[in-house]
C-alpha cells in the first residue's frame, strides 16, 4: 500500500496540506497543559513507530544512506528541539494562534540562509515583501500596545522569534537532507534526535514528566499524528522539490489555520492590531510567492 500522501503528486499541494495539519500542533499543545520538555519530548517519541515503519518500508526500496545525511539530520534535530520547546513555552505567554504567526517569522530567515550558504537566488518580489513581513511579525507579537491576550505577550514574543530561529534551521536542513537522500529516512532520524534533545534539555528547562497522566498523552497523541507523522512528512516531502522562499511562504497557511482554531477551540481574542499584523504576514507571504499583477507593476516602476 503507498504511502498516505502519495496522492498530493504536486508539491505545492503536499506543502500546504502539510502547513494546515501543522497547525493543529498548537491548539492540542495548549489543551494538554504539559510543560514544553514533556510536550516536546512526546510528540517526537509517539510518533517514532509508526515512522520507523515507514522508514523501514522505503529502506527495502531505497537502501541509500550516505554518511553526510546521518550528520544533517542530527542538526536538523537539534534546530527542531529548540523550536519545540521554545515554541510551547511562547504559546503559554501569548496564545496559541499568535505565537503561530510569530514563528512563521521563518519565511524571512530560510531564503536568506539559502541565498548565504548555498547561493540560492532571492525573488526580487519577495526582497519588496520583506519589510512588511518584518512589520507583520513586530504587530502580531503585540510588543506595542497593552492588555492584549496572553500572560506575557513581550516574552511570549521573544521566544516565539528564538523558536523561529531554530525552526527556520530545522526548515533548512531538512531540506538539504531531503536532497541527499531518501525523505523518509532522513526523516526519522530527525525525529529520533528531537525525542534524545527535548528529553535533555527538557529536563533542564521546566522539567519532563515521565508519566503526564492519560489525558495529557491522548492530547500529544493527536500532536503526533496530525504534526509529526502527517503534517511533517508532507512537508518533508515537499521541501526539496521546491526554491525556499516559495516553500517558506507556503508554510505561512500554518499561523492562518493556528489563528482560526484558537479562536474557534480556545476562545482565544487577539487585539485588531495583532490580527491586522497577521495579515500583513500573510497577504505579504502570498504577494512574495505568486507575483500578482500589481506588484509586477510596482516591480515594473522600480526598476524604470
Amino acid at each position: 500500500m503507498d504511502a498516505p500522501w502519495t496522492a498530493l503528486r504536486a508539491p505545492e499541494l503536499a506543502m500546504s496540506a502539510g502547513a494546515l495539519a501543522v497547525s493543529a500542533s498548537a491548539i492540542f499543545i495548549d489543551l494538554s497543559g504539559a510543560s514544553p520538555g514533556t510536550a516536546s519530548f512526546y510528540r517526537c517519541v509517539l510518533a517514532l513507530p509508526v515512522l520507523a515503519w515507514l522508514a523501514l518500508r522505503e529502506r527495502r526500496r531505497d537502501a541509500r544512506r550516505p554518511p553526510r545525511l546521518i550528520l544533517l539530520a542530527s542538526v536538523a534535530g537539534a534546530c527542531f528541539a529548540g523550536d519545540m520547546l521554545l515554541w510551547t513555552q511562547a504559546i503559554l505567554e501569548v496564545g496559541a494562534g499568535l505565537s503561530t504567526v510569530l514563528v512563521n517569522a521563518q519565511v524571512v530567515i530560510v531564503p536568506l540562509l539559502a541565498l548565504v550558504i548555498d547561493h540560492e537566488p532571492v525573488h526580487r518580489r519577495y526582497l519588496i515583501c520583506l519589510p512588511w513581513l518584518i512589520l507583520g511579525v513586530v504587530l502580531t507579537g503585540g510588543v506595542l500596545e497593552h492588555g492584549v491576550s496572553g500572560s506575557d505577550p513581550v516574552w511570549g514574543t521573544v521566544h516565539a522569534i528564538g523558536a523561529a530561529a531554530c525552526y527556520s534551521g530545522f526548515l533548512y536542513l531538512l531540506r538539504r537532507a531531503g536532497r541527499h537522500g531518501p525523505v523518509l529516512q532522513s526523516y526519522s532520524l530527525v525525529i529520533v534526535a528531537a525525542s534524545i534533545v527535548s528529553l535533555l534539555a527538557g529536563a533542564l528547562w521546566h522539567g519532563v514528566d515521565m508519566t503526564p497522566g492519560w489525558v495529557t498523552m491522548g492530547w500529544l497523541a493527536l500532536t503526533a499524528l496530525f504534526g509529526q507523522v502527517l503534517g511533517w512528512l508532507l512537508v518533508a516531502r515537499a521541501t526539496p522539490r521546491l526554491s525556499s522562499d516559495v516553500g517558506s511562504a507556503l508554510l505561512m497557511l500554518t499561523p492562518v489555520g493556528a489563528l482560526v482554531l484558537g479562536v474557534i477551540v480556545l476562545a482565544e481574542r487577539p487585539s485588531g492590531l495583532q490580527l491586522s499584523g497577521a495579515l500583513v504576514m500573510l497577504i505579504s507571504a502570498y504577494a512574495a510567492t505568486t507575483e500578482p499583477k500589481w506588484l509586477r507593476g510596482l516591480i515594473r516602476r522600480h526598476r524604470s
